[in-house]
C-alpha cells in the first residue's frame, strides 16, 4: 500500500521542516483501524475496477483521484509544491517506484489471481526491504533475529504458494507480478531515503509532488496501451474512485498523522492487518476461496516480517 510503513508512498518528513500538526480529535487507535480497513479493502477495489477497465486505466484513475485529495489538503494548509529541478527528478523516480509501477503491477496481477493472494503478497514488502537494506544501507546492520525473520518470512511465502505441491493451480504470472509490486516498494523507500531525506520541503508537499508525477507518468503510458472503453462501467468506476480518494489520498494523510503522533514503529504495524482484512473482504464479498496453506503461510509471513523490524537495543 503504499506505505513510513511497509506500504508508504512518501518521503520521510525532515526534522524541523514543518510545525508539528495539531493533535487530532479522533483517537489514533481509531484512525489506525480505519487505515487498516482502507488499505485492506484496496485489493478488493482493484479487483472490481479491473472488471470494467484496463489495469493501466485503473491505476491512472486511482492516482488522479489520490492526487486530487492531496491537492485539496495542500490548498487547505496553504502549502505549495516542492521547488528545485533536482527535487522533482528524485520525486519522479519515487513516484514511479512507489506508485506508478506497483499500482500497475497489482492491477495486472489481479486479472488472474484473487485479491486475497494479492493482499498477502503485499505483506512481503518488509521482507524484501530487510533483504535490500542489508545490501544498500550500510547503517542497517543485520541481527540474528532479523535474519531469522527474513528466512521465516520467505518460508511462509513458499507455504502460501504451495511449493511442496509443485505450485499446482497457481497462476505464476499473476503471482510474480504481485511479488514484484511488493518488491518495488522497498526499492523506492531506499531511493527516497538516500535522496530526499533531509529535504526542506514538508512531507505533504513532497507527497503531493510525487503523486502528481506518478499521475503524469500513467497519463502518458495509458493511451499507448489501452483504448477508450466502449461503455461506462459505473460499479468499477466507483471502485476506482474509492481506491484513489480513500486508499491513496486519504490513507496517506491518515498515515502521516498517525506517524507524527505515535511514531513510525507503531505506524508501520498497520502492514500486519492489511492481508487479514484483504482476505476477509475477498472471501465475504467476492466469494474467493482459500486452501489451508494460504492463511497458515500468511501468518508465517507476517511473523517473519515482524521479526525483521526488531531493532537491537541501544546500550545505555
Amino acid at each position: 500500500m503504499s506505505s513510513v510503513t511497509a506500504t508508504t508512498t512518501t518521503a520521510p518528513d525532515p526534522a524541523g521542516s514543518a510545525p508539528a500538526p495539531a493533535r487530532p480529535r479522533l483517537d489514533w487507535r481509531l484512525r489506525f483501524a480505519a487505515l487498516s480497513l482502507i488499505w485492506g479493502f484496496s485489493f478488493l477495489l482493484i479487483k472490481v475496477g479491473t472488471q470494467g477497465y484496463a489495469p493501466f486505466q485503473v491505476t491512472l484513475g486511482r492516482l488522479a483521484f489520490g492526487t486530487a485529495v492531496l491537492a485539496v489538503a495542500m490548498a487547505v494548509r496553504r502549502e505549495g509544491l516542492p521547488r528545485g529541478v533536482r527535487t522533482w527528478m528524485h520525486l519522479a523516480v519515487a513516484g514511479f517506484l512507489l506508485n506508478a509501477l506497483p499500482f500497475s503491477l497489482f492491477a495486472f496481477a489481479e486479472l488472474t489471481i484473487p485479491s486475497t493472494l494479492a493482499g498477502i503478497c503485499n505483506a512481503t514488502s518488509p521482507l524484501w526491504g530487510m533483504a535490500l537494506s542489508l545490501v544498500a544501507l550500510r547503517e542497517d546492520r543485520p541481527t540474528r533475529v532479523r535474519v531469522a525473520g527474513l528466512g521465516l518470512g520467505f518460508l511462509g511465502v513458499l507455504t502460501v504458494l504451495g511449493a511442496w505441491q509443485g505450485f499446482q493451480g497457481l497462476d505464476a504470472r499473476g503471482t510474480t507480478l504481485a511479488l514484484l509490486a511488493s518488491l518495488s516498494y522497498p526499492v523506492g523507500w531506499i531511493y527516497v531515503r538516500r535522496t530526499l531525506a533531509g529535504s526542506s520541503h514538508s512531507h505533504l508537499s513532497l507527497t503531493g509532488g510525487q503523486l502528481l508525477l506518478a499521475t503524469v507518468q500513467l497519463a502518458v503510458v495509458t493511451p499507448l496501451f489501452t483504448s477508450v472503453p466502449s461503455s461506462l462501467a459505473v460499479g468499477p468506476l466507483l471502485a476506482i474512485a474509492a481506491l484513489g480518494t480513500l486508499g491513496t489520498g486519504l490513507a496517506v494523510l491518515v498515515q502521516y498523522g498517525i506517524v507524527a503522533e505515535v511514531g513510525p514503529t507503531t505506524g508501520q504495524m498497520v502492514t500486519y492487518f492489511v492481508p487479514v482484512i484483504a482476505a476477509a473482504a475477498g472471501i465475504l464479498l467476492l466469494g474467493e476461496t482459500l486452501t489451508w496453506s494460504t492463511p497458515v503461510g500468511a501468518a508465517v509471513v507476517l511473523a517473519g516480517a515482524a521479526l525483521t523490524q526488531v531493532r537491537p537495543r541501544r546500550a545505555e
